[in-house]
């Protein structure tokens, strides 16, 4: 079996997260720069056997699609053309980032530690797994 890989995709940076092999813990694993993210990916499963990749779909409260949905859109058609044999799908990532930032607060991190928006965008990511996960 293997890994889920989950992503919360920026402009400027983008959050990874991972299951385990048996498909049952979403941990977060970095956020890299999106202009590096086909690189890091094609290290990635160079090394690791991921079988779906999870893209976060950011919407408004009302249903329409946020503005990044159209570099989303760009990323996914390059994604598919390097990686065809891996499944994507979209999953809702709305208040993912709201979510991670009160995770931050429950778990003690200082207001400084709180302000590392790279560390916001991974725990995203993670949230965004653990949805899918739990939905499953």
């Amino acid at each position: 079996m293997g890994r889920i890989l989950a992503l919360d995709y920026g402009s400027k940076r983008t959050g990874i997260a991972i299951t385990d092999e048996l498909q049952l813990i979403a941990s977060g694993l970095t956020t890299v720069a999106t202009s590096e993210l086909i690189p890091f990916l094609k290290k990635y499963f160079a090394s690791e056997k991921v079988e779906l990749v999870l893209v976060g779909e950011p919407k408004q409260k009302d249903g329409t699609h946020s503005n990044i949905e159209a570099e989303i859109q760009k990323f996914l058609k390059k994604f598919v053309n390097i990686f065809p044999n891996l499944e994507v799908k979209r999953v809702d990532e709305r208040y993912t980032s709201k979510m991670a930032f009160q995770t931050m607060i429950d778990s003690g991190l200082k207001k400084k530690q709180r302000q590392n928006k790279a560390l916001v965008d991974e725990i995203s990511a993670t949230i965004i797994l653990q949805e899918y996960l739990y939905n499953v």
